[in-house]
């Protein structure tokens, strides 16, 4: 099971990695809101990876038999690795190559409130909490745990409908085994 989780893991997380890489340079151009749906995107692309790496699981190592439960653990593990290469990618990026992202998001952030009408209280009150995210931000471990939390769903998903989709238990019946789906 190792080795197809750390594949399989491996191979989301370059996905997740390289779309973050290289969207980099363009970040100015293509904007906090297109950034996102672009992000969000590569998430199940690369979350595609869990599908196969269950469905390489049940095949190869499982003898084309599988339970829900070892099938999501399988899809479990291969989203928490490729999770890890995303944040690990997040820290350096962030931490070396652009330390201002927090202030630009905050800027965005702001200037998105004034541009929907908010009241002058409503947007204090937004760049308040803007300051308070952008100090926490500068926690290595806050901002790590807050970006495991971006592509996890998408991966809890995707294990969900792997795990639903390909597990398979084999049944005694009578003299044979057959196998339900």
């Amino acid at each position: 099971m190792r080795r197809t989780v750390l594949t399989y893991g491996l191979i989301a997380g370059a996905i997740l990695a390289a779309s973050m890489v290289l969207a980099l340079p363009f970040r100015e151009s293509i904007g906090f809101d297109r950034s996102m749906v672009f992000g969000y995107t590569t998430m199940v692309i690369a979350f595609l990876m869990v599908y196969f790496g269950v469905r390489s699981y049940r095949d190869k190592v499982a003898d084309g038999n599988v339970s829900f439960g070892r099938a999501l653990s399988v899809g479990l593990l291969i989203t928490v690795v490729a999770t890890a290469c995303y944040v690990a990618t997040w820290e350096v990026i962030y931490f070396k190559v652009t330390p201002d992202f927090d202030k630009a998001y905050a800027a965005y952030t702001i200037e998105k409130a004034r541009q929907s009408g908010a009241s002058e209280q409503e947007i204090a009150a937004t760049a308040a909490e803007m300051a308070k995210f952008s100090e926490m931000y500068q926690n290595p471990f806050y901002n790590a745990a807050v970006t495991f939390l971006e592509p996890l769903p998408v991966g809890l998903l995707f294990s969900l409908i792997a795990a639903g989709t390909l597990s398979r238990r084999r049944r005694s019946v009578g003299a044979g085994a057959v196998l339900a789906q």
